[in-house]
């Protein structure tokens, strides 16, 4: 019987590149600096990780495809590479191949890295996954905004929210996420913004304006991974380690039948429960201290917070507003910024959302530092609310 992850797998070391329109930076030069920084703070050589997993969306990176650009980049020694992609999932996906390796004991050390250089594609938003007009342009479905801000629109129905209720909900979701973000060195947006400036702004996709929508900018991050005796034998004290690491993907059965209402992200329920099952975790709202999710849009936030049992049903709008997922309030999501402030260079998000749960569980987070945190949450969604790829880790001190 399949017994979970649960404190198996420590983290030895993590690094993060700045986020932001790096034209001055190759896919390469990302990774190295985020690998950089993780093999430092890890405290070991190269020639101690045993095998890598490659986060990245596009096709081609710089000098291929497969898991040589990474290899080559990092001038890793000749071990196994893997890429992987599941949409926007793809960096979560990467940090669960090597987990799973290092609790399946197949290797002591490993380390897995998302990069994504999406200003360099030219597109205003995400790439559009078609060639050219050989693939009609309506498939498969509407662009980015479009889908979340359906999203919304059912929310809002099935709840019978006022429409200027919910949009003032999503406007507090990003100006709180934007003070966040103006503490963070990291991040690609700094600047705090006011309620006023976020209902003020163009609509992209009605209910959701600009700064309702995640930013289009380049990065990487990176994560060594082993387990927690290796982890003190190499000197580490403080250990964060993996409480559970679940995914959760589409049949398509959102699309198919009549009882999905559209209001939800369904995959995201059931990879929660999991997850909490995995971790141990039965009163999620009490024992979460953080939160980093998958804020593509304001309205995704909102949502996930009931999809991850942090808000009851219905009740994620009265939370927001009253400042339950603030930096001061009960539990704080996107502390660090989030997709907002740092855009979401595909392969990398997941990855960097760990980043910041492992620097505020270590105490290592700076000006913006929260009061002993002790579990911490990422949710990773790619895809969109009708058919997507959902995963949920949980992380805490050991």
């Amino acid at each position: 019987m399949a017994t979970g992850i649960k404190d198996k797998v420590a983290i030895l070391g993590m690094g993060c590149s700045k986020f932001g329109e790096r034209w001055d930076a190759s896919p390469e030069d990302l990774m190295v600096e985020a690998y950089t920084e993780a093999l430092k703070d890890a405290g070991i050589l190269p020639e101690q990780i045993d095998a890598a997993w490659f986060s990245t969306h596009m096709d081609d990176v710089g000098t291929g495809r497969g898991g040589t650009p990474m290899a080559i980049a990092l001038r890793l020694p000749n071990i196994g590479v893997t890429r992987v992609e599941n949409f926007c999932a793809g960096g979560t996906e990467a940090v669960r191949a090597a987990v799973y390796a290092v609790a399946a004991g197949a290797c002591d050390i490993a380390l897995a890295l998302g990069v994504e250089k999406l200003k360099d594609t030219g597109y205003g938003g995400l790439p559009v996954a078609t060639v050219g007009t050989y693939i009609p342009q309506w498939y498969p479905n509407a662009v980015a905004p479009a889908n979340f801000a359906q999203l919304a629109s059912a929310y809002r129905a099935k709840h019978g929210v006022a429409p200027e209720l919910l949009k003032r909900a999503i406007a507090h979701v990003s100006v709180k996420s934007h003070a966040n973000g103006a503490k963070n060195p990291k991040a690609h947006f700094r600047q705090a913004v006011t309620e006023e400036q976020v209902l003020k702004a163009p609509i992209i996709a009605e209910p959701l304006g600009l700064y309702d929508c995640a930013g289009v900018s380049d990065g990487a991050a990176a994560v060594i991974v082993t387990r927690p005796e290796i982890a003190r034998a190499l000197g580490k004290r403080g250990l964060v380690t993996f409480k559970a690491l679940q995914v959760a993907v589409s049949n398509g059965w959102e699309m198919h039948s009549n009882e999905w209402d559209g209001s939800y992200v369904h995959t995201a329920r059931i990879a929660a429960k999991r997850a909490y099952s995995e971790a141990g975790i039965s009163k999620p709202r009490e024992e979460i201290s953080l939160t980093e999710v998958h804020d593509c849009f304001s309205i995704t936030e909102l949502v996930t917070m009931e999809d991850l049992q942090l808000s009851d049903e219905g009740g994620a709008v009265r939370d927001v507003l009253d400042g339950v997922f603030d930096a001061e309030g009960a539990i704080p999501c996107q502390i660090d910024g989030g997709l907002k402030c740092f855009g979401h260079p595909i392969g990398a998000s997941g990855i960097r959302m760990l980043y910041e749960l492992y620097l505020q569980l270590q105490g290592r987070a700076g000006a913006r530092q929260l009061p002993d945190p002790r579990i911490g949450l990422t949710h990773n969604l790619g895809g969109q609310p009708s058919q997507n790829v959902c995963t949920v880790s949980i992380v805490g001190l050991e």
